[in-house]
Order: structure tokens, then C-alpha cells, then sequence
């Protein structure tokens, strides 16, 4: 996501705060979503990056244009509404809390492209 946003602190807090355990269960999820990715290129790179984030500890390593700002108002939408269920449901706390720091992120990126100021 853009580095000048709002929520990007709060992501790198998340990120550097998992546990190992947390890293191996991100790593799941990102995995099933980079799978579930098919062909478009710019949800699998979404997934690709946020798990080099989860596995270093920290979120400066994404490439830019982070790959969130070239999805699609339909694919936000599903990854956020994707992201919030993983946050409500997830047992492992640090798990919870960066899913809903993507969550933020991704709200962020859906309200951008819904009124054009990507």
C-alpha cells in the first residue's frame, strides 16, 4: 500500500510484532490467496508482497507501485471483505490484528480508487 498513507505505521507494527507462529499461519493464508489468484497478476503480486513483509518483519521491501493500488474496485472489495473475515476469525491474536491492518489498507485503496485520488 501507499507509503504515505495513514495506516502504513500501523501495518509495520503489526508485521514486526508477529510471532513465529503467526508468520507460519500469514504465510498459509497468503499462500491460499495467491493461489486463488489464477491469473491476475496484480493479486498475486498483492499476496507475494505482503507475505516478503510478514517474512522479513517489516514492510519496506514492497515494490513500487505497491500492487494494491492497480486492483480493481471488485478485487479491493473482495480482499478486504476476505481480510475482515480472516480478522474476526483468526484464534492467533497477532494474525488478527495484521489482517486488520490490511483490512485498513485496503479500505484506504477501495475509497482512493472509488473517487480517483490514486
Amino acid at each position: 500500500m501507499s507509503a504515505d498513507d495513514h495506516h502504513s505505521a500501523y501495518l509495520a507494527k503489526t508485521v514486526a510484532a508477529l510471532t513465529p507462529a503467526g508468520r507460519e499461519r500469514v504465510d498459509e493464508i497468503l499462500d491460499q490467496l495467491g493461489e486463488a489468484a489464477g491469473g491476475r497478476d496484480e493479486l498475486a503480486r498483492f499476496a507475494t508482497d505482503r507475505k516478503a513483509e510478514a517474512d522479513l518483519g517489516r514492510t519496506e521491501i514492497t515494490s513500487e507501485p505497491d500492487p494494491g493500488q492497480m486492483l480493481t474496485s471488485d478485487e479491493l472489495n473482495d480482499l478486504t471483505a476476505s481480510f475482515a473475515w480472516i480478522r474476526d476469525q483468526e484464534p492467533l491474536d497477532d494474525v488478527g490484528d495484521w489482517a486488520n491492518a490490511v483490512v485498513a489498507l485496503l479500505t484506504d485503496e477501495l475509497h482512493a480508487a472509488r473517487t480517483g485520488a490514486r
